[in-house]
This record gives structure tokens, sequence and C-alpha cells, in this order.
């Protein structure tokens, strides 16, 4: 590398080392709370007739109950569920901080089980909440009873929170993507978690879903009107409105169908033919469903996820290959042209009228598309696109191993630095170095050798393969294993069509 290009990439290294320190976000940190405090919160929350806080929740004691597929982490004076962890996928914790009626606490645990139930009395009525796990495995069966202890008919309005949502923050808060979903006759409302909204019409079923997991309510009957409202900063609530009339002395039993599990589709159409639409891969959707069952398919064959994403990104790159040829051909072709035009400019410099003419009277001499290089990558990005959101969501992969990779959803961290290095962190990421190495070379191999334009493509040189290494260097290795691939082999046939 010569002297100036050294110095260049030094220099480009250091401003992004600097900007990234002055920028950084820091995560506040909680202090811890006493066992007075919280008391003191909880009671005083309790006695204004209001669900304690989202922080509050954080510091009530919670019982586990463990199921064949799940543990379940109850706060039981709310008879609300905190979190919920798939053994099966590795422990991996889905938090609700839900399935509260807000506004009421006191609750009493009267079993804690296959069916749990929960209870709470006031001088007005008694509300009897109860889980029922013995269904199917993620499906649950949820009865909320309120029975009328007055001599008049009662009238009840509460919210039901299916989960408190607090946008994720740190270095994996991209990846930790959040949705809400509303169906409303035939029609689903999704929005993220931040937006404030509030439904008129009544909802055939609410949802919640991140990364990987989603919990969805749906009432057997009866009226459910939805609503997100914001609770904090970074925090939302998801819920529906239960509106209700108790004749005196009686109970009104509300049914409900729950369920918190994978966003696997499969396993949701099994449980509900409707509820599969809550999965969304993005704006090519269809493409990303696409590509999904081609790598699960892989993956029967080989039996390493690893494996199934190299061979993937094989099919990927050779049915794109008549297309990546006419994009590195048009390039090229630009390349020999670059110097007449550079004379072109010289020659031309104060009539652009003229020059445009000349330059393409040059391209239709020597038979060059200038939008050549350029079609071919602007049809390929929807694939590129809807390749990474399935990547992203694809639960399979987590715990994947391949080669040193540990996890196939995670950065593949070759090994960990005792102290923190500004932007790469303590973990040292093998893959994206290499792929900043392959597009360094692949730039080096198509830049122009044009005097004029050097200085200007010197500095492509350098920021390109940095910028796209600070990109993907906390990307699950997954993805990146697969830009690694493409890249190596466009690098191959540059290296081939070069000669």
């Amino acid at each position: 590398m010569e002297k100036k290009t050294f110095l260049a990439f030094a220099l480009s290294i250091l401003v992004i080392v600097v900007w990234s320190t002055l920028t950084k976000q820091k995560t506040p940190i909680s202090q811890p709370i006493t066992n007075q405090t919280v008391t003191t919160v909880a009671d005083v929350a309790k006695a204004a007739g209001v669900a304690p806080s989202v922080n509050t929740l954080a510091d009530i004691p919670a019982e586990e109950l463990r199921l064949e597929e799940y543990n379940i982490s109850f706060l039981p004076q709310l008879a609300a569920i905190k979190e919920v962890t798939f053994r099966k996928y590795h422990d991996y914790k889905l938090p609700l901080r839900g399935l509260q009626l807000e506004g009421i606490s006191g609750f009493s645990k009267i079993s804690l089980g296959p069916l749990s139930s929960f209870v709470y009395t006031d001088a007005e009525k008694r509300i009897t909440q109860e889980y029922n796990f013995s269904n199917s495995k993620y499906c649950i069966g949820l009865t909320i009873t309120i029975k009328n202890l007055k001599n008049e008919d009662l009238k009840v309005s509460l919210p039901f929170i299916l989960s408190r949502i607090i946008r994720p923050n740190g270095r994996d808060a991209r990846f930790q993507s959040q949705e809400v979903l509303v169906k409303i006759a035939d029609n689903i409302t999704r929005f993220s978690p931040s937006k404030e909204k509030t439904f008129a019409e009544s909802a055939k079923f609410i949802a919640f879903r991140e990364r990987y997991f989603c919990a969805i309510l749906q009432p057997e009957a009866g009226d459910m009107r939805a609503f997100n409202k914001k609770i904090g900063p970074s925090e939302s609530a998801l819920g529906v409105n239960l509106d209700t009339q108790v004749p005196a002395g009686k109970e009104v039993k509300l049914k409900f169908t729950l369920y918190l599990g994978p966003q696997d589709a499969t396993i949701l159409s099994s449980a509900n033919p409707r509820w599969p639409e809550i999965i969304n891969y993005g704006l090519f959707d269809p493409i990303s469903k696409f590509l999904l069952q081609l790598l699960r398919f892989l993956f029967k064959i080989v039996h390493n996820w690893g494996v199934a994403i190299v061979l993937l990104s094989l099919l990927i790159y050779f049915g794109l290959l008549p297309l990546s040829m006419q994009q590195l051909r048009s390039m090229k072709e630009m390349q020999v042209l670059q110097p007449k035009i550079e004379e072109l400019k010289k020659q031309y410099k104060d009539n652009p009228q003229k020059l445009n003419k000349e330059i393409m009277e040059l391209y239709k001499e020597h038979k060059v598309n200038p939008i050549g290089g350029c079609l071919p990558l602007i049809l390929q990005i929807p694939v590129f696109f809807a390749l990474y959101q399935a990547l992203m969501r694809s639960l399979e992969l987590k715990g994947a191993s391949f080669l040193w990779i540990k996890d196939l959803s995670r950065p593949d961290e070759l090994f960990t630095l005792p102290t923190q290095l500004p932007v790469l962190g303590n973990q040292i990421n093998i893959l994206p170095l290499l792929m900043c190495v392959i597009m360094f070379l692949q730039q080096k191999l198509t830049s122009s050798k044009s005097a004029v334009s050097s200085e200007q493509q010197k500095m492509m040189l350098i920021l390109f393969p940095v910028m796209f290494g600070i990109i993907f260097y906390n990307m699950p290795s997954g993805l990146v294993i697969y830009w690694f691939i493409n890249s190596l082999l466009m690098f191959i046939y540059q290296l081939k069509i070069s000669k």
C-alpha cells in the first residue's frame, strides 16, 4: 500500500473513532432499590388504585412456573406474567410485563400450575384471573371472571395490558425490531410501539412481536377495543379496554386465547389460520419468505445452518450472475473510456452543453450504456434486503454453530480482548474484517487509472470498505457469511474479466 494511501486509511480510522466516541450514547445505570422502597412504592400504588409503574414491576417478587415448553415468571400480586423463558430456544427470554388489569393490584394466589388462578376482592367486585396451560404447547386459555358483590348493576371498564413494551438500547438494539399489530375486520394495522393509537372498532386480535417471538391476545367473544399508549420516554403499553355490565349478584366471564411462542408460520397456522399473517419481512416480504423456505430446504440436506447459508449464497450468486456480469462489464467499459471523458471535460469545461453532446457521442461510438452498470445493481437490491430480513428473523440460527462461530445470530467473535477498543469494543469479529479486505481489493481492482479522478478514487478506496466494515461489524454472523461469500465470488470474477 502506498504511503499516502496508508495515511488516508489511518486518518479515516481516526475520524471514525473520534466521532463514535463523541456520539456514543450511554445507557443509564439503575440504582438498587431497597426492600423498604419497593414496599412503599407498591403500597402507594395500591392505595391510589393504580397499577405499579414499569420500574416498580421489576422489583415485585416473582414466582416461576416450569412447563414443558417454557418457564413462566408470574407476578402473583398483579396476576401478571413478567417474562417467558423458552428452554428449547437456548433460554431465550420474551419480556411481557403484562397480562395485567391496569389499576388493579393486590391479587392473592389460589394456585400455580397447569391451571394458575389469582383472585382480587374489593367492596364492589371479585375478579378471578385464570390461566389454563393444558390446551396446547404455545396456546394458553385465559379467563377473567368479574363477580358483582353489590345489590345493583355494576358497569366495569378496565384496561387490560397485553405487554408493557420497553424499546431496546445498547449494541444489539438495531436488531431487536419491535412491532405492534391490531386486527380489525379484514385489515391488520402494523405500527411501532413508540406510536400512540386508540381504535374505536372492536379488534379480532392484538399482537406484539419482536425479532423471534410474539404475543397474541384474541377474545372468544365481546367488544375488545385496542390501544397503545406511551407510559415513559421509551416505554409503551399495548392492551384492550374491557367494557362490560355485570348484573347485581351475578358474574361475567371474559374468555381469551393467548399465544406466547415463536414466529413460526407452521406453529401459528396450527393454532389459528389467521395468525400467520402477523409474520412480515418488510417491503420484500414474499422474496424473504421464499429465501427462508429455500434455506430450510438446504438445511434438511446438509444439517448445518452455516453450510446452508453458504449454499444459499452460492445459489443466489449464480442465479444473479448474468446481472453481475453485465454490471462488471459495463464498469470495465466505462473505465476504458474514462481517460477520453476526462480529456473532453478539459476541452469543453466552459461549454457544458457541448461537453454532454460529445460524451454521448463517445458512448454511442463505443456502444457503451452509461447506466448499464447501475441497472443490474438496482435489480439485485430487493434480493439483498429480502435475505437480510429473512436471516435476521430466522430463529433457527440462534445458537447454531459453524466453524469457529458459536452463534450464527450473533457476531462471530473469534476472541475477546481484556479492554474495550473504540468502535470495535472488546470483541474481535474476524468475518467483517475479512470482508473489508475483499472489498478493498475489489475497489482497487476496479479503480480508474485516470490521474484527474485518482484522488477521489483513493478516498473511495478507503472509505467504502471501512464504512461497510463498521456497518457489518456487530451484525449477526449468518448475515456476514452471505455478504462475505458474495463479495469473494464477485472479486474472483472481477479478477477473471480484468485479464
